[in-house]
């Protein structure tokens, strides 16, 4: 994560922690899009991933105060919305057509498309070929410059796995490009 967000959000932890209500007002500025947008990437529904991200800010609210480390905020929010995704997906009936979602899905979040001579890339559309797991360390590490350390502790898994995740995603994401006739 980028060194001036985390010493903002350090700065708004601490003020928050310290009594000062507006230092919360201006964390939700910072962070309620990007968790509307992390848990969209579960759910595919904007209004179900806004009800999510809601959820996130009372137990941020509630539980802030046990946060040891405020530069720790970024993951640990993050980890938050993850979980309560995963325990959206864990309620809802058939996982295996809310995987069939995900993939499918042709929404994109200004993620802007490459174009080649011949064609168009929707890389939104690539990425959604992969599975859910590589999606989800690509939209953290490129979308929202997460480190292998700070995406290993959002996703609870080791920093090894976090790599290899990548590693195989970005391979996919060639093989599915050259399949597609994409590159020159």
């Amino acid at each position: 994560m980028n060194k001036h967000k985390q010493l903002d959000d350090f700065w708004l932890v601490e003020k928050y922690k310290a009594g000062h209500q507006n230092a919360l007002t201006l964390l939700v500025k910072r962070w309620h899009i990007i968790l509307c947008k992390q848990a969209y990437w579960y759910c595919k529904d904007y209004d179900i991933a806004k009800d999510i991200a809601q959820d996130c800010w009372r137990v941020v609210i509630d539980k802030i105060d046990s946060l040891n480390d405020s530069k720790q905020f970024g993951s640990w929010v993050l980890s938050i919305v993850n979980n309560k995704s995963k325990d959206w997906l864990r309620k809802t009936a058939n996982s295996k057509r809310q995987m069939s979602i995900y993939i499918h899905e042709k929404k994109n979040f200004n993620i802007k498309e490459n174009e080649t001579e011949n064609s168009s890339i929707n890389i939104t559309q690539l990425i959604g070929e992969l599975p859910q797991t590589q999606q989800l360390v690509i939209k953290l590490f490129y979308l929202e410059s997460l480190t292998i350390n700070e995406i290993s502790k959002v996703l609870s898994v080791t920093p090894g796995t976090v790599k290899s995740r990548l590693f195989y995603a970005r391979e996919k994401l060639k093989k599915i490009i050259k399949s597609k006739n994409y590159e020159k």
